[in-house]
């Protein structure tokens, strides 16, 4: 079910409405049962996979916690690997396959195993990670096992954050589904706001954005210069807004509930490092990743050619997370290729920064450090959003070449055909202008708590304008989250 969707807009109230209407008791039963539904409307079948991996990880940390020794690892490793190898299968089977069958034909050699595509469940690699993080968290004596096999498979599949987080950690939710959670006005319209927000951020920007992006980067040969560079741009404020929309949503609907979910983003594009970037973006699974594979590894408690090896696999496992493609692998070292010259060059731009003076100008050097980091993370996501290498290849060969269209001198003959029309192109530039504005204004503070201490006539002009802009300016398609397929 797509949040962006008919059906969820009557989903939700209803949920809700049940929700604060029952006995505490009946509660999780409820939202156990919603998030089935949920669930079902995309592939019921495949709710059965969810049902084998959580009696699997269930009677596992059961196990984990009552067990001695060796005992315990070895009940965390059926876990573990009962969780990755369903994600191997439906996930990177075909992708393994393939390689394995092109590397056959180059040595001339017979490879009888047939290539089946299996349609991947919605959300596999999100819901998977929560539950590993769960038996992990049992092993290092960290959480308690959870004797309630409604309330762990709750954990599990708690509808707001199923399908694309934020991946939470057990010690966060799991005590949340106990506690008594009354109606509280401040609390769900504080929730409301933060889903009108991430529905804007979604309908009227990314799906807007979508239709010009994918315009371009489906047939990227059909393109040179401006195209390629305003579609990469709007991808980049397409991937954020989508999912960042998708985090606020559900961040939102847990909280009009009474539940409390991590922050997924911090304002990204602000960031003035590459390093800073990753501390803001998609920030459950970057932590994840630093507290599951990275520290495990050694971290930065090893020496230093360990360290950068380290770094690296890191985030070439990361790319290889997002998808069963190269264009993932690729652009996972190229984010790990950037964070060792990020630590590597550090002398090297603190002498430049002395001998220019940049120092004695933080502004500038700042906003200069802004835009190097956007466009070293935009350059990024043309591996990430081009359909295989070679599309990558053309795109970033062909991008700086003329203007697409626009040899005579003429901007608008650049942008013709892109899908988009001029007055479109203008609502797209001036939403992500007020998005950027509304990022500045909030950047030590919530904007909902600003507004809450702002007269009645003012909030409700910024909330009516708000929820016009959404009818009037949004791509109303069931347009899915990118991060759907991941």
């Amino acid at each position: 079910m797509l949040f962006n969707s008919l059906q969820f807009l009557i989903f939700f109230p209803l949920i809700t409405i049940l929700y604060f209407a029952l006995p505490h008791k009946y509660r999780a039963g409820l939202l156990l049962i919603a998030s089935c539904v949920f669930y079902m409307a995309f592939i019921p079948a495949y709710i059965l996979i969810l049902f084998f991996l959580i009696v699997i990880d269930y009677i596992a940390g059961i196990l984990i916690e009552d067990a001695k020794g060796n005992r315990r690892k070895l009940f965390l490793l059926m876990s573990l690997a009962a969780n990755i190898g369903v994600l191997a299968i439906f996930k990177y089977y075909y992708f393994i396959n393939e390689n394995l069958l092109r590397i056959a034909n180059f040595l001339d050699l017979n490879y009888p195993t047939p290539l089946l595509r299996i349609i991947l469940p919605i959300g596999l690699s999100f819901h998977t990670f929560q539950a590993m993080s769960y038996t992990i968290e049992v092993y290092r004596s960290r959480q308690k096992a959870e004797r309630n096999p409604i309330v762990y498979a709750l954990y599990v599949m708690f509808y707001p954050q199923l399908v694309a987080g934020p991946i939470e950690r057990p010690q966060h939710l799991i005590h949340q589904f106990y506690e008594r959670h009354s109606f509280d006005y401040k609390r769900v319209t504080d929730g409301i706001k933060l889903m009108a927000w991430g529905l804007f951020k979604k309908v009227v920007i990314a799906d807007r954005l979508a239709i010009l992006v994918n315009q371009v980067y489906g047939a990227p040969q059909d393109y040179t210069g401006l195209p390629l560079i305003l579609a990469t741009v709007f991808f980049s404020f397409q991937i954020y807004c989508d999912f960042s929309g998708y985090s606020d949503i559900a961040i939102g609907a847990a909280q009009v509930m009474g539940f409390n979910l991590m922050n997924n983003f911090n304002r990204p594009y602000f960031s003035k490092s590459i390093a800073e970037f990753w501390k803001r973006w998609h920030i459950s699974l970057s932590t994840w990743f630093r507290d599951y594979l990275y520290i495990p590894m050694g971290g930065n408690r090893v020496g230093r050619d360990r360290w950068r090896f380290n770094i690296f696999v890191t985030f070439l496992v990361s790319g290889l997370w997002h998808g069963a493609n190269w264009t993932y692998v690729i652009w996972g070292a190229l984010n790990g290729f950037y964070m060792l010259c990020s630590y590597g060059t550090g002398g090297l731009r603190k002498k430049i920064n002395n001998f220019t003076g940049l120092e004695r100008y933080r502004p500038l050097h700042n906003y200069i450090r802004i835009l190097l980091t956007f466009s070293m993370v935009s350059f990024a996501w043309i591996v990430f959003r081009s359909k295989n290498m070679s599309d990558a290849i053309y795109i970033i060969t062909h991008i700086f070449r003329g203007t697409g269209g626009a040899e005579t001198g003429h901007l608008k003959s650049g942008l013709t055909g892109l899908g988009l029309s001029n007055h479109e192109l203008a609502i797209a530039a001036a939403s992500i202008l007020f998005m950027e504005f509304v990022h500045v204004v909030q950047r030590h503070r919530s904007i909902r708590h600003m507004l809450s201490e702002r007269p009645a006539w003012f909030r409700w002009t910024i909330y009516y304008s708000l929820l016009f802009g959404i009818i009037f300016f949004g791509v109303f398609k069931d347009t899915q989250f990118i991060y759907f397929q991941f």
